[in-house]
């Protein structure tokens, strides 16, 4: 008995090849299955299907059913009280995660195990009267050939089996195989690299059908790259520019087809057209060029992979791990140039500690940040959703507040810190915050909610007063959201001024315009955001060193220093790399 899962659709045409022994002679002959009698059935137009004329193809039937049954013979033949915040720096990928799990959060763990069959698939080809009793069996008949046909991929089945498996199909229907059938058996194919296969189902499909579903369409773009049909991809792909946009696999594929084939500009052509489209290439895709150059001393060339890497600097893209390599060993193949790299952290200085150079720092110059002020006051600020719970009355109490004030040297979220550690007393924390900086005579505003005023247990009046008393304060009614003001005051104050929170802020930047914009903002919270490190209570405050250097792809010619995702290493979209690739020119 065996059990069994799901599936798709309905049925449609066949193909494949075996090798079947003539007499004595041990030499193989293969066969190919094409059938050669189509017509095109209304019925079923929805998923294309084929329908073989059975009457004018008994001899074609007769050899498909030898051929499983051959197939079936050789498959009998085969036989893992102190409170401190997270040491590791605000924006450092895996951050986020390592902080998840020491407050106790789990990741969802339904994924965690190995995946196993369910069912007791075929372990070699069957025969008719054996799929017929597996069917009988199944307690999915309806969709039986379909469904064993999408357990087969999912757990990589012998391709064989698969055969015997349209062989029966085809047999018990009059030579109708679905669509959908054919196409899983593409799928099964590329996922196993039988270019062979791949091919004789593209012959059928190119021969039958004027346009396919974007899954047929992908699967024929990947599994034809291999062979010396692999022009045949650029058909593909302008018969998908017809029904929508490419993907970036799509694109890829070709580029990757195109470069096994020695057809360098054509690859960069697609490239480009990929950047034309807005479409953002696939690491495997930017990986692929430099994988073609190594060894190679063509200066073009040489420009153009260049040119990617400052791609990935000006879109602040980070390279996984196999891809940093990819491009380590190709500038170290570079024939008479004398590369040498290494993975290397950097210093909080900024300065590599491989090379001793310093990278770029992530500080603002006037003009930049003269920029960035009037679009975070703009977009996020002016009648942005921050102020859905906040009155116009408020918003310009505010202002005339801040037009009142000096230029403050450190504004702190007052609420939001406090509640990082709920066994003390919030007014407690605030004052030791607050009294902690302005014994540095420095400038200070504490933005907080009207009930921190009205006295309880967690917040005493005396601490308040006393917090009042060192430091500027604007209380907002409790509905307010206070982040646009915390925002609005640093900003305000000017670029020397430093703010004190654990918000992230990522709502904030999602709501800038543009790519720029954003990574402006990134940069400035990089270099400004105050976190705390490790907080006695009532004895010194220790906050986190502030990034000074920015995170980006940085070149001076004659080095080049790129930041690089880890492999196991689990980075936030908010977070940054920790890891550096250096590369240096030996003299």
């Amino acid at each position: 008995m065996m059990t069994h899962l799901l599936s798709f659709c309905r049925s449609l045409q066949m193909l494949w090849k075996n090798r079947m022994y003539q007499g004595p002679s041990p030499r193989n002959q293969t066969f190919s299955v094409l059938y050669s009698y189509f017509h095109f059935s209304k019925k079923q137009q929805r998923y294309f299907s084929l329908t073989l004329a059975f009457l004018q193809n008994t001899k074609a039937t007769k050899l498909l059913i030898s051929k499983a049954l051959c197939s079936s013979e050789r498959g009998k033949n085969r036989g893992k009280q102190e409170l401190s915040v997270s040491p590791h720096p605000l924006f450092s990928a895996g951050t986020a995660k390592k902080k998840s799990e020491m407050l106790g959060y789990k990741k969802d763990e339904q994924h965690c195990f190995p995946l196993s069959s369910p069912v007791l698939l075929p372990t070699k080809p069957l025969n008719s009267e054996e799929w017929e009793k597996v069917k009988e069996n199944s307690e999915q008949k309806d969709i039986f050939e379909n469904w064993m046909m999408t357990q087969m991929i999912k757990y990589n089945c012998s391709i064989d089996i698969a055969k015997s498996l349209l062989s029966w199909v085809a047999r018990k229907n009059n030579g109708i195989v679905g669509y959908k059938l054919l196409v899983s058996y593409l799928n099964l194919c590329v996922s196993q690299s039988q270019t062979t296969e791949v091919i004789d189902v593209y012959e059928i499909i190119k021969s039958r059908y004027r346009t396919l579903e974007p899954e047929g369409y992908s699967l024929l773009i990947r599994g034809l790259i291999y062979s010396d049909k692999w022009r045949e991809t650029l058909i593909l792909l302008e018969g998908i520019k017809k029904i929508m946009s490419p993907s970036k696999k799509n694109y890829g594929d070709c580029i990757k087809g195109a470069l096994l084939h020695q057809e360098v500009n054509l690859a960069w052509n697609l490239y480009l057209e990929m950047l034309n489209h807005r479409i953002i290439p696939n690491w495997e895709t930017f990986q692929a060029f430099f994988d073609f150059a190594k060894g190679m001393k063509n200066n073009q060339f040489e420009g153009r992979l260049f040119d990617i890497l400052l791609y990935l600097r000006h879109n602040h893209m980070y390279p996984t791990e196999p891809f940093a390599q990819s491009i380590k060993e190709w500038f170290e193949s570079i024939p008479g140039e004398k590369w040498k790299g290494k993975s290397v952290t950097i210093h909080k200085s900024g300065q590599c500690s491989a090379c001793g150079r310093m990278l770029e720092p992530n500080h603002l110059n006037s003009e930049e940040y003269e920029f960035l002020k009037q679009r975070v006051l703009k977009d996020v600020l002016d009648g942005g959703d921050q102020y859905r719970k906040t009155t116009p009355e408020e918003i310009r109490r505010f202002e005339n507040f801040i037009k009142r004030c000096p230029p403050f040297d450190i504004v702190i979220d007052g609420l939001n810190i406090t509640k990082m550690f709920p066994k003390i007393r919030e007014s407690q924390t605030l004052l030791d915050v607050v009294s902690q900086i302005t014994k540095q005579n420095l400038h200070v505003l504490v933005l907080g909610r009207k009930h921190m005023l009205k006295g309880s247990s967690r917040w005493q009046k005396n601490e308040m007063a006393a917090v009042q008393n060192m430091a500027y304060c604007f209380f907002a009614d409790n509905v307010s959201e206070d982040d646009a003001f915390l925002l609005y005051a640093t900003l305000h104050s000017g670029n020397h001024c430093k703010f004190l929170t654990r918000d992230l802020l990522r709502d904030h930047k999602a709501c800038l315009p543009d790519e720029k914009t954003r990574h402006l903002f990134f940069r400035w919270q990089q270099g400004h955001q105050l976190v705390f490190l490790n907080y006695y209570p009532g004895k010194k405050i220790i906050f986190q060193s502030v990034l000074t250097y920015d995170t980006v792809v940085q070149t001076t010619g004659d080095s080049w220093h790129i930041p690089y995702d880890e492999n196991m290493v689990e980075r936030y979209s908010y977070e940054v790399p920790t890891k550096w690739l250096c590369l240096q020119q030996q003299n």
